[in-house]
């Protein structure tokens, strides 16, 4: 079965500014990537700030133009094509911040108009909109509220059905649930898992918070510097992971019992900062032999 998303190659530099505005190399933000989503799947993307997460899903969104590779929704590569409308429809992206992206000076509905209008809806659209509120399990008088009358669980249901609006196949989340409470969160990821089941979405979730990847996605990519290190079925990798960087990851997700505590993987404290992408062009630069593996750059 042809996957929703499929990333071939993926790379994305940018330039870096020297001293006095001049160019100072590159720094490879995401660095050969490849996956693919099938029809359905939660693949979970994870690593922490700076390892090319979001940079990603903005390639995915046509909102940054790759270096290199290539990006196919449902078979059809997408460069080439980051205005169409007919891209727009097939993905749309829930942000981490829903308060950020909520136009304060517009209605709840005012806002999932916005998508409705732009692919030129035929329907009722009041109608619509009501039933798109009550899909993330809002009430339709919501439409009439302001973002500020909201909570932030709130507001990020309003952001998922904005997204919906257009019936996509593929929700892009980006960090969903990390500007909300932990009970909030809990709500959110119910909601989204329903979703999947009633109307066959698939989601690319990007993610720090590996406890609640372990618990959402089915598949999950390990992302560090801008490469996938490890991949797989969420059980297989939390259980025996075997990539260095994995194995850290895991072992700072808090606990709260023994229990969870020894199924930690048991490392030696690292000393010191894991490196950024601009740390490693450094070293690459001053060293004729830079060793850059994962082993070397965490020790």
């Amino acid at each position: 079965m042809m996957p929703v998303l499929e990333l071939r190659n993926l790379t994305k530099t940018f330039p870096i500014k020297g001293a006095f505005g001049r160019r100072g190399g590159t720094v490879r933000a995401v660095n050969d990537v490849s996956l693919a989503i099938a029809n359905g799947q939660i693949y979970g993307l994870a690593g922490e700030s700076g390892s090319g997460k979001s940079t990603i899903a903005r390639m995915i969104m046509g909102l940054t133009v790759p270096t290199s590779g290539d990006i196919l929704i449902d078979g059809v590569s997408i460069l080439g094509k980051q205005a169409s409308l007919a891209h727009r429809q097939k993905v749309q992206m829930v942000f981490q911040n829903p308060g950020a992206s909520l136009n304060p000076r517009r209605t709840v509905g005012q806002s999932v108009m916005v998508p409705l209008s732009a692919h030129s809806y035929s329907g009722n659209r009041a109608a619509r909109i009501g039933d798109l509120l009550e899909m993330v399990q809002l009430p339709a008088h919501f439409a009439d509220r302001y973002p500020h009358e909201l909570s932030g669980g709130q507001k990020q249901r309003v952001a998922i059905a904005r997204a919906l609006a257009v019936e996509p196949s593929l929700l892009v989340l980006d960090e969903p649930t990390s500007a909300l409470d932990v009970s909030v969160q809990a709500k959110v990821i119910d909601l989204l898992e329903g979703l999947v089941a009633d109307l066959g979405l698939t989601y690319l979730f990007i993610s720090h918070d590996l406890s609640l990847m372990r618990n959402f996605a089915q598949t999950v990519g390990i992302l560090y510097l801008g490469q996938i290190v490890e991949t797989g079925p969420v059980a297989s990798v939390f259980a025996d992971p075997q990539h260095d960087y994995t194995r850290l990851l895991i072992a700072s997700v808090p606990v709260i019992s023994e229990a969870e505590a020894a199924l930690r993987p048991h490392i030696p404290l690292i000393n010191g900062e894991i490196p950024t992408a601009e740390d490693l062009l450094a070293l690459r630069q001053n060293s004729p032999n830079p060793g850059p593996n994962t082993k070397e750059a965490l020790s």
